[in-house]
């Protein structure tokens, strides 16, 4: 099992969430986040002073995957985010350990 992190524009949230479903993706974890990539943030004057701006609003997708799924749910994400300007974001992939049910207490693949 893999969890799979994308870190996407707040726009790409009602698109993306609508092409994983229709890719048959059982379940996500949806959260607003704020942060910065490598341009650490841009300057802007307010009232006449300089205020740098570094935190960035994004939308973080959080799904668990059965490892043959992962790469076909990468390309979902690719394909409906990528506008291919600075700021489109990131996805992460990592191996899962264990996964546990709380209401039936199931484990592994089944928990999912």
């Amino acid at each position: 099992m893999k969890r799979i992190i994308a870190i996407v524009r707040p726009e790409k949230l009602e698109p993306l969430k609508e092409a994983l479903f229709s890719a048959n993706v059982g379940g996500m974890t949806i959260s607003q986040v704020s942060g910065c990539g490598n341009q650490h943030g841009w300057k802007e004057y307010y009232r006449g002073t300089e205020v740098m701006l570094n935190m960035v609003p994004k939308v973080k997708f959080e799904i668990v995957a059965d490892d043959a799924e992962v790469e076909r749910i990468v390309d979902v994400i690719l394909e409906t985010s990528c506008t291919g300007e600075v700021g489109d974001g990131k996805i992460f992939v990592s191996p899962v350990e264990e996964v546990v049910r709380i209401r039936t207490r199931e484990r592994g693949d089944g928990a999912i």
